[in-house]
């Protein structure tokens, strides 16, 4: 059902890539994504992104300034400023090229790593405000709470979420307030820009902020403890941070310290998830899901610093 939001987003972007042609040649526009947190259209090589409804002005500047300053890292906006569209601020961007989720043996993993390092060692050019990662876990946990019945899957993954110190709870300040992170690092917030075969870059700057590096290695990490992804695809990922000068661990020897609670903390969030969309939909949870929250069910019985693979 197209709402009265994405119609004129659709024509918004139609202008934008067109804005002196009385006739567009391109064809229909897009939807790449129209979920509540986000809508997302592209007509030729434009993206227009309407923003989730609680994002200010305030807070969505800053990050538009880091991304037209990183060029290089993050994929630059057309505009530097935001406009109101029904409420929402709405962004344009030039369209680049996403990995393909079928070709995961292709997954950039030495190019994601590569740009979180840059990104790591890059002083902000403005003041920002603190990183979106721990919020969202909070935000997973809120809406498993509110499902609208109980799971089984629940109580461990809520003992999990106990578990876990203030600040990866939303609860407390973050312990660095000054490395410039993306906050919600995973494969789809990679393109490659010029398309179709540019370098690759980050994108979706919603989570951009200060905070501590290891959040953003925290999801491969995390996928990489329960089984999710290869020690081979892991290595290559931790390999190229580390070859990148990346600070979020230390140069050689156990990673694990650095990375135990984020680790832990997005397991927590897509377990969360898992069971909240597995509830809403009347269904059970899959083998993947299930992976996630048997890890949760492990972890109040795991020391502080996890072992090299904390699923197997």
């Amino acid at each position: 059902m197209t709402t009265p939001l994405l119609s004129e987003l659709t024509a918004k972007v139609r202008h934008a890539a067109h804005p002196h042609a009385d006739t567009c040649p391109c064809g229909a526009t897009l939807t790449l994504a129209d979920r509540p947190d986000a809508t997302v259209v592209r007509h030729a090589d434009t993206v227009a992104k309407a923003h989730a409804p609680d994002m200010t002005r305030a807070d969505l500047a800053p990050r538009l300034t880091v991304a037209a300053h990183l060029p290089g890292i993050i994929l630059p906006p057309l505009s530097p400023t935001s406009v109101t569209l029904h409420g929402r601020l709405v962004t344009f961007w030039p369209y680049g090229t996403p990995v393909d989720p079928d070709a995961p043996d292709e997954a950039p993993w030495e190019a994601a790593a590569t740009l979180l390092a840059r990104l790591h060692r890059t002083p902000s050019p403005v003041p920002l405000p603190p990183m979106r990662g721990p919020a969202k876990a909070a935000r997973a946990i809120a809406r498993l709470r509110s499902a609208a019945r109980p799971h089984r899957a629940a109580p461990p993954v809520l003992r999990a979420w106990a578990a876990l110190p203030a600040w990866a709870r939303a609860e407390a300040p973050l312990p660095d307030t000054s490395t410039l992170c993306h906050g919600d690092l995973h494969l789809g917030q990679l393109v490659r820009h010029p398309a179709p075969a540019g370098p690759w870059l980050l994108i979706d700057i919603d989570d951009l902020g200060v905070g501590p590096a290891a959040w953003d290695l925290a999801r491969p990490a995390a996928w990489y403890a329960c089984g999710l992804l290869t020690p081979d695809e892991w290595t290559r990922f931790l390999t190229a941070y580390r070859a990148a000068d990346g600070p979020a661990v230390p140069t050689a020897g156990d990673p694990w310290p650095a990375l135990d609670v984020p680790a832990r903390a997005l397991t927590v969030q897509t377990a969360a998830l898992a069971i909240a969309k597995a509830v809403a939909a009347d269904r059970s949870l899959d083998e993947v899901e299930q992976s996630l929250v048997d890890a949760c069910a492990r972890m109040a019985s795991l020391p502080a610093q996890l072992p090299r693979n904390f699923a197997k």
